[in-house]
């Protein structure tokens, strides 16, 4: 489960952890209001589960009302990488001199929690761990311990933070463990973390991420997933539908059964130049409804160019899955975009033969329908 900036900068400013002073707004009447409490210069924020707000026209500064009143209303109501936004945060702006990366997530490779710290702050912590993975810090965690001071300050150290601010970044960094610990998080981060004139240490981002498996331990974050609209909406359908999913920005829909089929194809879709537009595992059973189902979600994605079923039949028998395929597709005046099926398993041969090629194209080898879903979302995108 994901918080919203403004409600992790809550449980940030709760737990001790430096904040600007800030207001949420559902209205552009709201936004210029809290701005003029506040004082110029402001920022105003996007309220959107999705990174790069700021590239993408999410986050705007303004220095007087007229510009409030101009900023709020563009982002207010704006399709942001497919989410809608109905919320800012209108914030306080930061005379920064500095900008950190902290944050604490789960190693998995090592089985432990690791605690990060960069001072390239502000950007893509994702690129910047690609393109340079030395600027990084990084100090593993004994869960079983915690994070000790000592640990902390090597690590902010080791990022070469500035000595005059080095203790206090420290103090937030092992404010964020004790809160990933506490809270069941799987990702705790501020990005950036500021630096000021005055040499103070202020969060001017909040990300925090919740474990869902956990979230009975969690009542009041539980309480602010459900405040918190979760997801775009397609991922609030795939709630209502019962499935696995997760938007992607490419433009291959992907439908399989098992979470596993799903990587693999996913994988496979990158591997052959494509880009995976979702990831979406409808689970057992493939009747007609479930199966329509799957596809009204992945057609209502503007991206998505052509759409690829990998279905294994175990449980689940491939006429079955066939059978699902084609009453779902025949309910359609029209295919929206291409699709691709490939079945293995119990009775595939029998569903390869009950699969109507009028609707669909069929192929045996997973290989192969991966890569015609490539090729027909190309071909989608030269029209």
């Amino acid at each position: 489960m994901r918080l919203h900036e403004y409600q992790a900068k809550q449980v940030f400013a709760d737990a001790g952890v430096p904040t600007p002073a800030s207001t949420l707004a559902e209205t552009v009447d709201e936004a210029v209001d809290a701005a003029e409490d506040i004082g110029y210069p402001v920022a105003i924020k996007a309220q959107v589960h999705v990174g790069g707000r700021g590239k993408a026209g999410g986050i705007k500064l303004v220095e007087d009302k007229e510009e409030a009143r101009e900023a709020a209303d563009s982002i207010l109501g704006m399709d942001l990488k497919g989410f809608h936004v109905s919320k800012v945060l209108v914030e306080e702006a930061v005379d920064f001199v500095n900008e950190l990366y902290v944050g604490v997530t789960m190693d998995r490779g090592e089985g432990r929690p690791v605690a990060m710290v960069s001072t390239k702050g502000g950007v893509d912590i994702e690129s910047v761990a690609e393109e340079t993975p030395e600027a990084i810090a990084r100090e593993h965690i004994d869960p079983a311990f915690g994070m000790h001071p000592f640990q902390a300050r090597k690590v902010v150290y080791e990022a070469g933070v500035d000595r005059e601010v080095a203790n206090d970044v420290a103090r937030v960094l092992t404010t964020l463990y004790e809160l990933w610990d506490d809270r069941d998080g799987s990702d705790v981060e501020v990005n950036p973390l500021m630096i000021t004139g005055d040499g103070d240490v202020v969060a001017a981002d909040a990300v925090m991420n919740i474990d869902g498996d956990a979230l009975f331990r969690q009542p009041e974050l539980q309480a602010m997933g459900e405040e918190a609209e979760e997801g775009d909406e397609l991922e609030q359908k795939a709630d209502e539908y019962g499935f696995d999913y997760v938007r992607l920005s490419g433009n291959v829909g992907i439908i399989g059964n098992g979470a596993g089929l799903v990587m693999t194809t996913l994988d496979l879709v990158d591997y052959y130049g494509g880009e995976p537009a979702n990831f979406l595992d409808v689970g057992g059973g493939a009747k007609a409804d479930r199966i329509a189902n799957a596809l009204d979600m992945v057609f209502s994605d503007d991206n998505v160019d052509s759409v690829v079923f990998n279905i294994f039949g175990g449980i689940t028998r491939g006429d079955e899955v066939a059978n699902g395929i084609n009453q779902a597709l025949e309910q359609f005046d029209v295919i929206p975009k291409p699709v691709t099926v490939r079945l293995a398993g119990t009775n595939a041969e029998e569903g390869m033969e009950i699969l109507n090629e009028d609707l669909v194209t069929v192929e045996h080898t997973l290989e192969d329908a991966v890569q015609r879903a490539v090729q027909h979302a190309e071909e989608e995108e030269e029209e």
